[in-house]
């Protein structure tokens, strides 16, 4: 047994038929040379035989219906691998918007607690000599960036390299327990103590570093503290019931624009003024854009690295950003995002993970209030939208020769947030993911219009 942290528990507590708290990713890949007719279902009668599980894909909740259950993980045993990885077939002609249908479906059902959090889906039939998978996983095991790096273990650069495993199925090693995640201690007493003086320690800083924050807050941030967000066509009960939507851009029309911008300007400040765009774009063409901006939600990972250390679990905190969708000059408005982005990220300098995550519990609160009937109606918004830029592969990736050639994340609509945008960067593209209440966000696909002419709105105004 494993004692669960808070910010892992929490994502288990808030779940609901209306409400999946699970992440998920699609992948496209381009069949390798001499694959035949039937080289998906070849692979994945190959994948249900691997008996080598990652300990962490071994993990449910110790008791799945009680609340106790929601406090420790346990180890599955007798895990069925025919029941987590599945083979599915796009109809004819195998486009890609049949593939983001499925892959909406499958993203709108629940993971069964009685079993392991996760389910991987093979997706044979899609159109130029590809297939897909979609890989979903319940957020309390795992967070974007744990995900992403997991999954670049599974890949490799070498087009000719084979035996490449799975991502539930660690590299073979020498001198390494097999219970054990890399990084990870497989919750044992020395660990919980450790981890235990670690968060004396940091809470006992946290009051006086609440105090720094709240005067911060109110001198830098005084339009952005929560609720003071408008309400908005997001911010609205939703349903169990999903829709997703995905493209990618060269990163090259991103880095003009931020070149152009100069001042410490950011990718994730371009991404984040091609979003304000799209959505003001998309509000207005549905009469519903706010006299007011827009603010976003913007997590940060908090680890310390991109490579080794436990993948488990969640590590991130929250910037409150805005989106300046009032604004009609797109110059003047990636201005604004630019100057609200450097004072949320002032506002945590020097604060310890805990304190952060702490912190920024504040504007996530009102997620948990939404789960009391009617409160979504009567209480502002902390938010509009919740938007996530996940790093991800430099150089093309391969899976025993089977080239990558997307990878696309989804994200977790919640209540009173009908709307997720998620990033992620590979091979010289930025990947959007846009994860939907299939009922509260009419049209999602048209946001994908949107933040096209988004982008060439920001390369005439500043490139010309």
């Amino acid at each position: 047994m494993a004692i669960m942290p808070v910010t892992d528990s929490m994502f288990l507590l808030a779940e609901s038929r209306e409400h999946p708290m699970h992440v998920g990713g699609l992948q496209l890949f381009e069949l390798p040379d001499g694959a035949g007719p039937d080289y998906v279902s070849e692979l994945h009668r190959e994948l249900v035989r691997a008996a080598d599980v990652r300990p962490l894909f071994r993990r449910r909740p110790m008791n799945p219906v009680s609340s106790l259950g929601q406090l420790a993980w346990t180890n599955d045993d007798d895990l069925d691998l025919e029941y987590h990885v599945r083979l599915s077939a796009l109809p004819r002609p195998g486009r890609v918007r049949e593939l983001l249908e499925l892959t909406s479906r499958l993203h709108g059902s629940l993971l069964d607690r009685h079993r392991p959090l996760w389910e991987y889906t093979l997706i044979e039939g899609l159109e130029r000599n590809r297939f897909a998978t979609y890989s979903k996983v319940h957020h309390a095991l795992l967070d974007g960036v744990s995900a992403l790096r997991l999954l670049q273990t599974s890949l490799s650069e070498d087009p000719n390299e084979r035996d490449m495993r799975p991502i539930w199925s660690p590299r073979v090693r020498t001198g390494v327990s097999a219970g054990r995640v890399d990084g990870d201690d497989g919750g044992s007493p020395l660990a919980g103590l450790r981890a235990a003086a670690n968060v004396v320690r940091d809470l006992a800083g946290l009051a006086p570093t609440a105090v720094k924050v709240i005067n911060d807050a109110f001198r830098e941030q005084s339009s952005m503290l929560a609720f003071k967000a408008p309400k908005s066509m997001f911010n609205v009960p939703i349903t169990g019931a999903r829709r997703f939507a995905a493209q990618d851009w060269p990163l090259d029309r991103i880095r003009a624009v931020r070149k152009a911008v100069g001042g410490g300007s950011t990718v994730n400040d371009v991404m984040l003024a091609m979003c304000s765009g799209a959505l003001r774009r998309y509000l207005i063409e549905l009469d519903a854009l706010p006299d007011k901006p827009l603010v976003a939600a913007i997590p940060m990972s908090l680890r310390a690295d991109s490579t080794g250390g436990d993948m488990s679990g969640n590590a991130v905190g929250i910037i409150l950003c805005n989106l300046a969708t009032d604004v009609d000059d797109p110059a003047a408005r990636l201005a604004e995002i630019m100057t609200s982005m450097r004072k949320g990220k002032q506002v945590y300098h020097g604060m310890s993970q805990l304190q952060i995550t702490a912190l920024s519990a504040i504007p996530m609160v009102p997620l948990a209030l939404a789960t009391i009937p009617g409160a979504v109606r009567i209480t502002p918004p902390a938010f509009n939208v919740l938007i996530s830029n996940v790093p991800g592969p430099r150089n093309p990736l391969y899976w025993n020769g089977a080239r990558m050639t997307g990878v696309y994340p989804l994200s977790i609509p919640y209540e009173g947030q009908a709307l997720n945008i998620t990033v992620t960067s590979y091979a010289g593209d930025l990947e959007f993911g846009l994860t939907g209440c299939r009922r509260s966000v009419p049209h999602l696909q048209r946001l994908l219009t949107h933040l096209d002419d988004a982008l060439a709105e920001l390369e005439k105004a500043l490139i010309g």
